[in-house]
């Protein structure tokens, strides 16, 4: 149980690290980070062995059994806590991309003109409120499976 408990998440954590170290490795001694695709692959692969080995849901069941657990999770509450990473998630990726077609083209509306830096930075601001907006339901989501749960 402790290595259930300890051991694979702490491996788990180190596959999530490494594609940036191999990266980092890359860039550092001038070579194309591309060459660590394929370590990006094995601690993926790594990720997903240990997620198959260690049931998330057996140790949910056991907290509650031994009292550490205030409710037990359904799977309506999972699924509402997906729905409010993906609200998250999925914002911002679209602020992102909001910000990436705003920025450049505020900077160079302000380069020709600086009286256009205040109508230019509107727009890039309002693609930046769409990830709040996300931010925003998600808030709403998890406060309602909260209270169904009672927590």
């Amino acid at each position: 149980m402790l290595f259930k408990l300890l051991v694979l998440p702490l491996i788990a954590v180190v596959l999530l690290c490494a594609p940036f170290a191999f990266s980092a490795r890359k860039i550092k001694t001038g070579k194309s980070p591309k060459g660590a695709f394929i370590g990006n692959l094995c601690a993926f692969a790594g990720i997903m062995l240990i997620g198959l080995i260690v049931p998330i849901g057996d140790l949910a069941a056991s907290a509650a059994a031994e009292g550490g657990a205030k409710a037990v999770l359904t799977t309506g509450a999972g699924l509402g806590y997906l729905a409010a990473a993906l609200a998250v998630g999925l914002s911002c990726v679209g602020a992102g991309i909001a910000v990436a077609a705003g920025a450049p083209a505020a900077i160079g509306a302000t380069s020709e003109d600086p009286k256009n830096f205040v109508k230019s930075l509107i727009f890039v601001v309002l693609g930046e409120g769409i990830a709040l907006y996300g931010l925003l339901i998600s808030i709403l989501v998890i406060s309602n499976v909260n209270s169904v749960l009672g927590i």
